[in-house]
């Protein structure tokens, strides 16, 4: 038997594992832009004057992740509350004794952790980036194909009107580049973190800078981050932008999810995954899996926001308590959206439509799904009170007969000119979404 690992690989949680955006909020990960931030706090202070070229040199060369043992990074924490501590232990010691002091000079820990914390959440967002465009331009495919494939469209669960499968996608595709813009400003916004130990900057007058607000800008240019207005330690607003564009944008991949869901149950089957999953017990099914993670993701994602919206209450200029309970929803919600992306991606470029299938499903009540129209077009013919007493009554016999409606009007004298057919046609009553769903796609 293996000895177990304490690994995280995600057994429990098959919605990010083996996602790109699991390994970029992994331990590994995290210890690498702690290492990071680090390194260019040091790189930054030497371009300013404050450290030696050779100090930053040192500091580069030491702070490769596979120096260091992230079993007793993560042991010792405990003691200090946050892992930058014992980072800085190895990391000092690691460089050595002549440069050892500009590790993490003038810097308190919430500094580097912030700071790593936005460079993961940097990292992740490009890969949700990705696989976003993949989900858009796979939807953007669907709704130019099916732009005229007519559908009932539902409300309340009920068919309602008749709809185009094209509108329903170009509708998905909106939503994703809604996302997309979210997590694009995010993205851009995201800062580096460097305020010393409450906000001042004073340390680093202290180790000899004339003017310290200038450190911030070096810093986060060093890191390919913001530069921020203000030390942001009890200010946090990022990470309240990031629950907010990491939530939405799960939300919006749930309503792709759910409409699949929807249309993929067996007694509907107007859609199917391309590639369903199995079950243990049924060899005939061919579950929408992909859809089923992105729901389950959907249903997580608002209770971490919320905790991460929480965490805005934090006093004093450094806070206890606030900051600390930020870091695990915040991975966790980083993963989801990740995972999320990836299955969206892989769902809509997968995506079977069944366009025949809809159009059965059209008739399902035998004309009534077109009775807004008849209300309009029969009004004029018969009176406003004769046209609604009319098709109240036709409404009620089929249903109760299974006649179709168009052949229950042709039985009405005032209409035997009227071209019932075509007035009753489901695919002739689909309204301006061909024009919506042009409209659109114009979006880039």
């Amino acid at each position: 038997m293996k000895t177990p690992s304490c690994a995280d690989t995600g057994p429990l949680a098959p919605g990010w594992a083996g996602a790109a955006a699991a390994a970029a909020t992994g331990d590994h990960a995290y210890l690498r832009a702690l290492l990071d931030a680090e390194a260019a706090l040091t790189r930054a202070q030497a371009a300013l004057g404050l450290a030696p070229a050779q100090a930053a040199a040192a500091v580069d060369e030491a702070a490769a992740p596979a120096g260091f043992d992230l079993r007793s990074l993560a042991e010792r924490t405990r003691e200090g509350g946050n892992p930058v501590i014992p980072l800085v232990e190895d990391l000092t010691e690691a460089v050595g004794a002549e440069y050892g002091p500009y590790v993490h000079r003038g810097a308190t820990s919430q500094d580097i952790m912030d700071t790593a914390t936005m460079l993961v959440a940097a990292r992740t967002l490009d890969i949700v980036l990705a696989d976003l465009g993949r989900t858009e331009r796979a939807l953007a495919r669907l709704a130019a194909e099916h732009r005229d494939t007519p559908m009932p469209g539902r409300t309340l669960t009920q068919h309602a009107v008749p709809t185009t499968f094209g509108l329903k996608a170009a509708g998905w595709r909106s939503l994703v580049l809604d996302a997309r813009d979210r997590v694009t400003a995010v993205r851009d916004g995201l800062p580096a973190q460097l305020g010393g130990a409450a906000g001042t900057l004073a340390a680093f007058t202290a180790y000899g800078a004339e003017d310290a607000t200038g450190l911030p800008a070096a810093y986060a240019r060093e890191l390919g981050l913001r530069e921020p207005l203000l030390p942001w330690h009890t200010l946090r607003t990022p990470i309240a932008d990031l629950a907010g564009c990491l939530a939405f944008t799960v939300g919006a991949l749930g309503k792709l999810a759910a409409d699949v869901l929807t249309l993929s149950r067996t007694e509907i089957a107007e859609v199917a995954e391309g590639s369903g999953g199995g079950s243990s017990a049924m060899p005939h099914k061919a579950n929408p899996v992909r859809s089923t993670l992105i729901a389950a993701a959907a249903r997580r994602a608002p209770q971490l926001a919320a905790t991460l919206y929480g965490s805005l209450a934090a006093e004093d200029e450094r806070p206890a308590g606030a900051w600390h309970a930020e870091w695990e929803p915040l991975r966790d919600l980083l993963r989801l959206t990740g995972g999320a992306a990836r299955d969206a991606a892989e769902l809509t470029e997968g995506l079977r439509v069944h366009p025949d299938t809809m159009r059965e499903h059209l008739g399902l009540t035998h004309g009534l799904i077109v009775s807004e129209r008849l209300s309009a077009e029969l009004a004029p013919l018969l009176g406003r009170t004769r046209a609604k007493e009319l098709l109240t009554e036709l409404a009620r016999r089929t249903y109760a007969e299974g006649q179709p409606l168009a052949g229950l009007l042709a039985g009405e004298p005032a209409l035997r000119d009227v071209a019932l057919d075509e007035l009753t046609d489901p695919a002739r009553y689909t309204g301006s979404a061909g024009v919506l769903t042009d409209r659109a796609l114009e979006r880039r």
